[in-house]
C-alpha cells in the first residue's frame, strides 16, 4: 500500500466519521449522483427534479410530497466551495422561458443543494410533535458519464485496455482513420512526440465519431471532454497492438503505456477520490431510444457500458477502491431511460422492459452484489402530446411537438417496440448489422412553451416516481 494511498484513505474515514456525526446529531445530507450516457439529458434532469421538488403539484408518486410531509423547499450554499454551482436559474430560465430551448449540456463536475423540511411520519412523529419539522438536504452532483466508465480503466494495464479496445473498432463507426494510421506505426520504435499527438488525435475523433453515432462506452472521458487538460501528456496516448518483438525503455508502447497510467493515476483516482467516494444515491440515464435507433451494436456497447457502470459501484471489487471507500457504500443505483415523450404511453411498459433486462444482464455479468438497483422509463421534462392518427384503416398511436430541426410541429410515429426484450438483446449480442423486422425512429424535439400553475413544476413522466426510488425513504 503507498503511503499516498493510505492517506487518502485516512482522510476520507475521518471525513465519514464527521458526516456521521454531523447527521445524527444535527441536519443529514444525502449527496445525490448524476450522470448520464451519450446525450440522456442530464442537465434538463436536475433542472426538472428540482424545479419539481420546489413546486411538487406534479409529484404525486412522491409519497412524502403527496402526504404532505414536505413543509418546504428552498435552495441553500452548497459545501464544496471550489466546486462550480450547477446553474439552476439559467437552465429554468431556457426550458420554460417564451423562447424554450433546451439548456447548455455542463461538462465538468457542479453542485447544487436543495434543503428540504419534513415533517416526520410514523415513530418519528411522536418526536416531530416535539421538536418540529426536520431539514434534510440533498447535495446534487453533477459530473459526465464518460467519466464514472473510467474508473473501469483501474481494473487493467495497457495491454489489457489496448487489447479491448481494438478489438472493438471493426463494431465502431469513425475508426477508419485510425486504424489507417495505426497501419503505419511501428509500436517498438523510438518515441516521437509528432507520431504520439497524431494518434490520440485520430483516437479522439473516433471516440467523437462513435458517440455521435450512439454509442455509450466512449473511454477514456477526459479524451471527449479534456477542459484545461487539452493538448497535455496525460491525455496524448492511443491504444496500440503489442509489438512482435520486445519492447526497450523510450519506445513509442512504453511511453504510451507510461501516459496511460499516468491518466488513472493523476485524473481517474483524483474524480473517484474527491466525488465519486462520497456519493450515496446514483441516478444513472441512458438515452435507449438512441442506441435502439442507432442499432443492435450501439444497444451491445450501452449493455457493455451498464456492466462497466455496476462493476464501478461493486463492493470489494479492487483493493485501491476499497481503502478509498472505508466501508461506505451507494446505496442505491437508478437507471433511467430518458426521452420517454417521445412515445406513446402505450410503449412506455416496453422500454421499461427493455432497460429492466439490459441491467439484469449487466448485473450478472459484473457479478454485482451491492447497492439496490432499478430501471424505469423517464421524460424530465414532456415536449410531446399524444394523438392517434387513422391511416388507410390503421390506427397510429403518434406523439407530437416541435421539431429541432425546422421548428415546426409534426407528428411522429416511432414503430413499435417488442414486448419481448429479447427480440433486441440478443441480435445485438450476437453481433447483427442492422434489427430484421423493426424501424425504430427518433426524432428530435424542442421543449414546449409552458404555462404553470402555483405550486405545479414542469411536467414530466415518472420523474416522482424516479425522486421516490432516490430519497423516498430518507423523507419519511
Amino acid at each position: 500500500m503507498r503511503i499516498g494511498d493510505l492517506a487518502d484513505g485516512m482522510t476520507r474515514g475521518v471525513e465519514g466519521i464527521a458526516a456521521a456525526v454531523s447527521e445524527t446529531f444535527m441536519e443529514p445530507v444525502v449527496r445525490l449522483g448524476v450522470t448520464g450516457l451519450s446525450r440522456a439529458g442530464k442537465t434538463v434532469f436536475i433542472t426538472s427534479l428540482v424545479a419539481n421538488l420546489l413546486d411538487r403539484g406534479r409529484m404525486p408518486q412522491l409519497r412524502a410530497a403527496a402526504s404532505g410531509a414536505i413543509v418546504s423547499a428552498y435552495l441553500r450554499p452548497q459545501p464544496d466551495n471550489t466546486v462550480p454551482r450547477f446553474d439552476y436559474e439559467a437552465h429554468l430560465a431556457a426550458m420554460t422561458g417564451s423562447e424554450p430551448h433546451w439548456p447548455d449540456s455542463t461538462r465538468a463536475v457542479s453542485e447544487l443543494r436543495l434543503s428540504l423540511k419534513v415533517r416526520p411520519g410514523g415513530l418519528g412523529s411522536i418526536f416531530g410533535a416535539v421538536t418540529g419539522p426536520r431539514t434534510i438536504h440533498v447535495d446534487i452532483v453533477d459530473y459526465p458519464g464518460e467519466w464514472l466508465l473510467d474508473l473501469a480503466l483501474m481494473d487493467k494495464d495497457y495491454a489489457e485496455w489496448a487489447a479491448d479496445t481494438l478489438g472493438r473498432l471493426d463494431q465502431r463507426p469513425g475508426s477508419e482513420g485510425f486504424v489507417a494510421a495505426l497501419g503505419g506505426v511501428d509500436p517498438g520504435a523510438p518515441f516521437d512526440e509528432a507520431t504520439a499527438q497524431m494518434l490520440a488525435a485520430r483516437f479522439t475523433e473516433a471516440l467523437n465519431i462513435a458517440r455521435e453515432a450512439g454509442f455509450s462506452d466512449c473511454t477514456p472521458g477526459r479524451f471527449l471532454l479534456p477542459g484545461e487538460m487539452a493538448g497535455s501528456p496525460v491525455l496524448t496516448f492511443a491504444p496500440l497492438p503489442v509489438p512482435g518483438g520486445s519492447t526497450p525503455r523510450g519506445s513509442l508502447w512504453r511511453e504510451m503505456e507510461r501516459r496511460y497510467e499516468a491518466y488513472k493515476r493523476e485524473v481517474v483516482k483524483p474524480f473517484f477520490r474527491d466525488h465519486f467516494s462520497r456519493i450515496d444515491r446514483q441516478v444513472v440515464l441512458v438515452d435507449a431510444l438512441g442506441a435502439i435507433h442507432a442499432g443492435p451494436r450501439a444497444v451491445e456497447d450501452l449493455r457493455r457500458a451498464m456492466t462497466e457502470i455496476l462493476g464501478a459501484f461493486r463492493p470489494g471489487r479492487n483493493a485501491w477502491l476499497t481503502r478509498f471507500l472505508m466501508g461506505k457504500r451507494v446505496e442505491k443505483i437508478l437507471f433511467a431511460a430518458t426521452k420517454a415523450d417521445h412515445l406513446h404511453h402505450s410503449q412506455h411498459a416496453r422500454l421499461t422492459s427493455i432497460m429492466q433486462a439490459l441491467m439484469k444482464d449487466a448485473r450478472r455479468r459484473a457479478d454485482f452484489a451491492g447497492a439496490e438497483t432499478a430501471a424505469m422509463a423517464i421524460a424530465a421534462l414532456r415536449a410531446t402530446v399524444e394523438e392517434t392518427r387513422e391511416q388507410r384503416g390503421e390506427s397510429y398511436d403518434c406523439v407530437r411537438g416541435t421539431l429541432m430541426s425546422t421548428g415546426r410541429q409534426t407528428a411522429l410515429y416511432p414503430g413499435e417496440l417488442p414486448e419481448d426484450p429479447a427480440l433486441l438483446l440478443e441480435p445485438a449480442r450476437d453481433g447483427a448489422e442492422d434489427w430484421l423486422d423493426g424501424d425504430y425512429q427518433v426524432m428530435h424535439f424542442a421543449p414546449a412553451r409552458l404555462t404553470l400553475k402555483p405550486g405545479e413544476g414542469p411536467p414530466h413522466i415518472r420523474l416522482d416516481k424516479a425522486a421516490e426510488f432516490l430519497l423516498g425513504d430518507r423523507l419519511r
